[in-house]
């Protein structure tokens, strides 16, 4: 599937970080294919927030005000981008009703924030309950890579995640399974209007 924005240039990418070397080295990488812009706290991270932002690499641990806060802050803006976590403190059971995209653990390598940046403009493609799908499954398996089986089986948040994940992906299975029994794939595209 084809990003809306093939460009790379055309996609602005936000790094926040208080670690001034790491955020640096993120921009550095970053700044090869993307415009980039970097905030070492959470206060420059809300001043260079704005609609112009596709994709946020967001560091959980700061100091005065975390990840988190600003995570909520820059839902409650309603602006449309991509929030990835970033943290060297392994996920726990909070994570599930955070409301980020992707989450990744540190130490964090060029091609791990390329690969996060290509999977957040391609969810742009997708429906708000295809979104809904994949952070949720972002998130089941982030703990399913840093937790036992035993502790997962027992505890009810991450029930209830694995129970979601699992709706929406029969809502999904259903919804191709509908196009593909009722319209031939060609038939479809060529019903649209203007130049394919």
């Amino acid at each position: 599937m084809i990003s809306p924005k093939s460009n790379s240039e055309d996609v602005t990418v936000l790094v926040v970080d208080d670690e001034r070397d790491i955020a640096d080295l993120y921009s550095t990488w970053l700044g090869e294919e993307y415009d980039v812009r970097t905030a070492y706290g959470a206060e420059e991270a809300l001043d260079e927030a704005d609609d112009a932002v596709d994709v946020v690499f967001l560091d959980r641990q700061m100091p005065e005000m975390n990840g988190d806060e600003v995570l909520e802050a820059l839902r409650q803006r309603e602006l449309d981008c991509r929030v990835v976590m970033v943290t060297a403190v392994d996920p726990d059971f909070d994570i599930v009703d955070m409301p980020f995209d992707d989450y990744l653990t540190k130490p964090v390598m060029l091609e791990d924030l390329y690969e996060a940046v290509d999977r957040m403009l391609t969810r742009e493609n997708y429906d708000d309950r295809m979104q809904e799908f994949f952070s949720l499954a972002s998130k089941k398996a982030t703990l399913e890579a840093e937790m036992e089986y035993a502790e997962l089986q027992n505890n009810e948040e991450y029930k209830r995640l694995e129970a979601e994940v699992e709706t929406l992906r029969r809502e999904a299975d259903q919804s191709v399974a509908e196009v593909s029994d009722t319209e031939d794939f060609e038939t479809l595209f060529q019903e649209f209007p203007g130049d394919a």
